[in-house]
């Protein structure tokens, strides 16, 4: 079956958002390929098994520029499902990663959301049961 393989996220800087995702986060990089001076084609994960992969792509001009940071309207836009969730919280926030909250228990799991330095809002999730419809 078809899957999304991968959710572009725009960044001010590759370099930058490389530290944080992958030293703070603890994203793994999956690939970095130069495609011209300017431009690269960059692709993290949670694990290198992830199958959606997000695509760090530096803003190119005004226009782009101005979604860093908002590209969700300020919402939540990003889901990163924990199998451990006390640990990896523990270990985000130990690296640096800013938390908007303590943990809270919601009907479908364990949740606190946390933010980039650029503003883009996550979510850490540990779901307690998958329903079905």
């Amino acid at each position: 079956m078809a899957h999304i393989s991968a959710v572009a996220l725009v960044v001010p800087d590759y370099d930058a958002a490389l530290g944080f995702y992958i030293d703070k986060a603890g994203f793994e990089l999956i690939e970095d390929t130069h495609l011209s001076p300017e431009k690269r084609w960059v692709l993290i994960a949670p694990d290198a098994q992830s199958q959606t992969r997000l695509l760090l792509a530096k803003a190119n001009g005004p226009v782009q520029a101005a979604a860093i940071g908002m590209q969700t309207g300020g919402r939540v836009g990003f889901f990163l499902h924990s199998d451990d969730f006390d640990a990896d919280y523990a270990r985000m926030k130990a690296n640096g990663v800013e938390f908007e909250e303590t943990p809270r228990s919601e009907p479908y799991g364990k949740v606190a959301v946390w933010r980039d330095p650029w503003g883009n809002r996550w979510d850490l999730l540990q779901l307690t049961q998958k329903k079905t419809t």
